[in-house]
């Protein structure tokens, strides 16, 4: 199977060479790395040039944001899978993808996800927390769970069917997407209980001014899918505070 990995980049320069170089060291042959850049100024696209011999498609121009851009990104890909890596996040190991597409042919599945950890922005040998995703079970959906979206790998199939990222939404559009895909009873989706993504803090999400509209715009997305979010959002934070004392 023929995996698409599509990373969204804007003056990344400071973080984007680990990123590159967790593709670029993936053991898996058949991948299909896309770059969408919004028009950088620093010297990201020097690095993507330099860095990576795995880049298959690179383009560079203004968008209207990440989802915009992911969604350039899906309509570039030809890969069986698709899957996303952020600019200043890591895959977890050289093997990962090769793993994610064992998972995808053993359990015959569209979906597949796992779990992240989350790293110090400097020291990416340190773990400060542990989100384990856990077995999908779909009465979970409507206590506002979701697995990671840098965990979730799905068949590009189900983006031609289902519709991409909703640029309305400026933080939560994957939140969105991925219950859409989630709530579907003819989708297949298998958990694979190892760590995919190695996730920086202290990037943009973690800023106050967009978790207040994160707030707000996932509180949106309930509401459009029926879920009750004053419960759920209790659930929410209690699984993030519940993830501290997770361990890998």
């Amino acid at each position: 199977m023929k995996v698409s990995i599509i990373t969204a980049t804007y003056n990344s320069e400071k973080t984007i060479r680990d990123t590159l170089e967790s593709v670029e060291a993936q053991t898996y042959k058949d991948i299909e790395y896309i770059i969408v850049d919004g028009g950088s100024t620093d010297q990201t696209l020097t690095l993507v040039d330099s860095v990576s011999t795995r880049v298959s498609k690179c383009i560079s121009e203004k968008d209207k944001g990440i989802y915009d851009a992911l969604n350039k990104g899906v309509q570039l890909a030809s890969g069986d899978i698709v899957g996303f890596i952020h600019s200043d996040d890591i895959l977890a190991r050289p093997d990962i993808i090769a793993s994610i597409v064992a998972e995808f042919e053993r359990a015959d599945a569209d979906v597949v996800y796992g779990d992240l950890v989350f790293i110090d922005r400097e020291r990416t040998d340190k773990v400060k927390r542990y989100w384990a995703s856990g077995t999908f079970k779909k009465f979970k959906i409507a206590l506002g769970w979701v697995p990671p979206h840098p965990s979730f790998y799905m068949k590009r199939s189900l983006y031609i069917e289902d519709g991409v990222f909703d640029i309305s939404f400026k933080i939560a559009a994957d939140y969105d997407q991925m219950l859409r895909i989630l709530k579907r009873d003819d989708v297949k989706i298998s958990y694979l209980p190892e760590v995919i993504v190695k996730m920086r803090l202290g990037g943009e999400s973690t800023k106050i001014d967009n978790t207040v509209l994160s707030t707000k715009e996932i509180a949106r997305v309930m509401g459009m899918h029926n879920i009750n979010w004053r419960v759920a959002m209790v659930y929410r934070k209690l699984s993030k505070f519940m993830q501290l004392f997770s361990k890998s």
